[in-house]
């Protein structure tokens, strides 16, 4: 590849011809054995959640511009976002986002963590951020692996009912990815039931066997959230997922290819449209099932 783009005679494909190959990857995508099929997607939801790795404010244009990330995250308009390399990953570890403009453009206010400095936004990069909701429990997990990771699970209460968050960015490396799978799924078994969402730049976008993410089949759908999100200028690895308990919970997923999303960051933002009203029913009545 490298030596491609080093012919000069190599041009990035058109705007339209972009287009129609990304068309045609995502179609190829869906139809790939053991992923949700387009036609389970649904009209039905009442909230959006996001995520979003901003690549620290720099863009593939190499402008350091954190106003660009949040007209992005307004493009979005979630209700909860997750954000990773939200802060300086080496020194001071300083938030690199600006939460006041963020709050004013969207609504969104940052979910109060524990920082690694008293000047960042996030926990090992990962912060999060709501609209119009409470916290009622995190836990801030410092994740196993060769590089320094973390993830948070966050329960928040929103106007139409209980939701677990949990926003990670897992390693490069695939033996830690495992662990660090094994690790969220350890925990998630042993919390109280709710509708949860698993979001995050997980770097993974293998499939069935081969994935460092399958140990989490038990408690989510690995089907879900399959898109191509990296690298910007023209996606072909689905590194951002979305996983959902129970499944019903999410109805569609989107990866969102504006064209400020393509210049803000290398990645591009994911986004869910969940059913929360639903799938607190639908949880509901299972656990009377079962309690018979």
């Amino acid at each position: 590849m490298m030596d491609i783009l080093k012919n000069k005679k190599f041009h990035w494909p058109s705007q339209l011809n972009q287009k129609a190959l990304q068309t045609r990857l995502l179609q190829a995508v869906r139809n790939r054995h053991g992923h949700r099929p387009k036609d389970a997607d649904r009209d039905t939801y009442d909230m959006v959640v996001g995520s979003y790795n901003i690549h620290k404010c720099v863009g593939v244009d190499n402008v350091f511009d954190p106003a660009r990330i949040v007209h992005v995250v307004a493009e979005l308009d979630p209700d909860i976002m997750a954000f990773q390399e939200a802060d300086k990953r080496f020194g001071e570890r300083i938030g690199l986002l600006d939460p006041e403009l963020l709050k004013s453009e969207t609504g969104l206010e940052r979910v109060p963590i524990n920082t690694m400095s008293p000047r960042g936004l996030g926990w090992h990069g990962n912060a999060l951020f709501m609209r119009n909701g409470k916290v009622k429990d995190i836990v801030q997990l410092k994740l196993p692996g060769v590089e320094p990771r973390g993830a948070l699970i966050v329960e928040l209460d929103m106007p139409l009912g209980l939701i677990r968050i949990v926003a990670a960015h897992f390693g490069l490396l695939h033996h830690s990815r495992i662990q660090q799978a094994k690790l969220i799924l350890s925990i998630l078994e042993k919390r109280e039931i709710m509708p949860t969402i698993m979001i995050g730049d997980l770097n993974e976008w293998r499939l069935g066997r081969t994935s460092s993410l399958k140990s989490l089949a038990p408690f989510f759908d690995l089907r879900l959230g399959t898109l191509p999100s990296f690298p910007s200028r023209f996606p072909v690895l689905a590194l951002d997922r979305v996983f959902a308990y129970p499944h019903e919970l999410v109805s569609n997923i989107e990866i969102h290819n504006s064209p400020l999303a393509r210049l803000a960051s290398d990645h591009l933002p994911i986004k869910a449209e969940i059913d929360l009203e639903g799938a607190t029913k639908l949880l509901k009545e299972r656990v009377k099932q079962t309690t018979r």
